[in-house]
């Protein structure tokens, strides 16, 4: 909503607009009337709508049509005033004063006829006149109504449908008492008594033939009802509903709601916490409709419906994991998520505006759904941390098996990205992450020069853990051509002894996942051997590891191939 108004008065000479700002000012009719009034500013406390309004007087045989012209392009709405005595001052409404307000075609009008009904003398209406000019600039009608077409416009059905939608909590395509009175108190701040929510549903149903369904109220009820509103000079009821949900006066979701501001420091990562997890999870059931704890592509395309585009794209089937049908289960619902808020916030941040967060949950805005970690070399200095979301980067030369190995963490075949090292890993920011899983091929003399020059380049010096890892362990291993063996390269440089993967050693996988989540999260311990950690140690980990959605490995995991 704007914050603040600028009326412009306009008429022909002595048809009594300047006396009509000077009795509201005065709160009498003044005894000598000026040529033209000053500016005036209202304060936004004594208005209805708590919004400052400027009042501006113009006289033609004072100003210039240039001032005129300037004015009308200051000027939120302009307030034409005429006489009903002085014909002559009505005619000039048609052939002087519209034809330049036509040029402004996104200005508002309001025709003022001063007579019985409207009088500086005897104190009528002005206070009315006012507000309806303020009105008419902070609830404007013309966005919402077509009043040749005497209906909503198409932008407004489409911002009224995803808000029905967002409302209509349990997916039945109803709002049912509850709900309605839900939507009630949020937008209004009371809920209605039961008698007013029965008139309503009473209305709808006397005026339209499927605005109300087994005792609640459909879509087309909820617009009818906003129609209603706007056809009865209530936009403002309208108006306040949609800006409850995030809308500006174009109809768009304002950028302040979307991308809410956040401040997120070098070295700290951002999560999903509790409450994002807790609107997400409500979000799941709500469209989750055969309760199979799995979104099929029909129910998933049904939950962003209130987007204007899809955010998850065919990739998603093969980033997260997926239940026996295909479809995105729910453990891969939230992996999404967790990839999404750790790798794209302002992104993630959108989509929760989109979907409703800030307004279901009571939030000034959707940065109370992620949490921003602190610095990484804190949690070094403190040798501990409360992420629980790691990016892994894995390593290798082509042929090596990283997408056997990530295809084995998904338990199933799929399609990965491929991503050349060499052209990628260009400066050391590329290189950055949480752990880096350096995997050679046992088979292959050649393969561990590859792993050792990468961790040189960029890791020796870092910080950042790394687990070296020798893929292809069911078949013959042979010697490397490196100066030292890959144990031998490990013992040197303080590192883990390197581990064994197979997609035939089935019972091994867990034991390097496992591995590699524990060096994320405990970097000042990396080249310890885990089996000599406590117990309440290994403990903490195996069930951090379930906890942790595979640390958002899927897409972030398999990006340097």
């Amino acid at each position: 909503m704007k914050r603040d108004v600028r009326i412009l008065m306009l008429g022909e000479p002595k048809v009594g607009k300047t006396s009509l700002i000077m009795s509201l000012v005065g709160e009498e009719f003044p005894e000598k009337v000026p040529l033209r009034a000053e500016e005036i500013t209202i304060p936004a406390d004594v208005t209805p709508e708590k919004v400052p309004t400027h009042i501006v007087d113009y006289s033609e045989s004072e100003q210039s049509d240039e001032v005129l012209r300037e004015e009308i392009v200051k000027a939120n709405v302009v307030c034409v005033v005429y006489d009903v005595t002085q014909e002559e001052t009505i005619d000039k409404v048609i052939t002087k004063y519209c034809p330049i307000l036509t040029n402004h075609t996104s200005m508002e009008s309001l025709f003022i006829q001063i007579s019985d009904d409207c009088s500086a003398k005897n104190l009528k209406n002005i206070s009315e006149l006012f507000y309806y000019a303020q009105k008419a600039v902070l609830h404007p009608t013309a966005p919402l109504y077509d009043p040749e077409d005497k209906q909503l416009k198409p932008q407004c059905v489409r911002a009224l449908s995803r808000i029905f939608s967002i409302s209509d909590q349990d997916n039945d395509h109803i709002l049912s008492d509850a709900e309605l009175n839900c939507f009630q108190k949020l937008c209004f701040g009371n809920p209605l008594a039961p008698q007013a929510l029965e008139d309503v549903k009473t209305v709808v149903w006397k005026n339209t033939s499927d605005g109300v369904q087994d005792n609640g109220l459909t879509l087309n009820g909820f617009l009818f009802l906003n129609t209603l509103f706007i056809q009865r000079g209530r936009h403002e009821t309208t108006w306040t509903i949609l800006r409850k949900f995030g809308y500006d006066d174009t109809l768009e979701l304002t950028d302040d709601y979307l991308y809410p501001p956040y401040v997120l420091s070098v070295g700290c990562t951002t999560e999903l916490n509790h409450l994002g997890h807790q609107f997400l999870q409500k979000l799941f059931d709500k469209y989750d409709e055969d309760k199979d704890s799995a979104l099929s592509p029909a129910e998933l395309k049904n939950l962003f419906s209130v987007l204007p585009y899809m955010p998850w794209g065919p990739e998603v089937y093969s980033n997260v994991p997926l239940s026996d049908d295909i479809y995105i289960s729910q453990h891969g619902y939230f992996c999404q998520w967790m990839l999404s808020a750790y790798l794209d916030v302002h992104r993630c941040l959108e989509h929760l505006g989109h979907l409703g967060y800030p307004i279901l949950m009571e939030q000034g805005s959707q940065t109370s759904a992620i949490t921003v970690t602190r610095e990484k070399a804190l949690d070094l200095e403190k040798k501990q941390t409360q992420r629980t979301v790691f990016l892994c980067k894995v390593i290798g030369p082509r042929g090596t098996g990283k997408t056997d190995f990530l295809r084995a963490f998904l338990q199933r075949s799929t399609e990965l990205e491929e991503v050349d090292v060499e052209t990628e890993f260009l400066k050391a920011a590329d290189a950055a992450c949480d752990v880096a899983c350096l995997m050679y091929d046992v088979s292959d003399p050649d393969s561990f020069n590859y792993c050792a020059s990468i961790y040189k380049q960029h890791y020796m010096d870092s910080g950042i853990p790394c687990v070296v890892v020798g893929s292809k362990a069911d078949l013959i291993e042979v010697k490397q051509h490196h100066g030292m063996s890959p144990s031998e390269f490990c013992y040197k440089h303080r590192l883990p002894s390197p581990l064994s993967f197979s997609t035939m050693l089935t019972h091994t996988h867990t034991h390097i996942y496992s591995k590699l989540t524990w060096a994320a999260m405990y970097p000042h311990l990396n080249g310890s051997d885990m089996s000599s950690t406590s117990f309440w140690l290994r403990v903490t980990l195996g069930t951090t590891i379930a906890a942790m959605l595979g640390f958002a490995l899927y897409r972030a995991f398999s990006r340097h191939k």
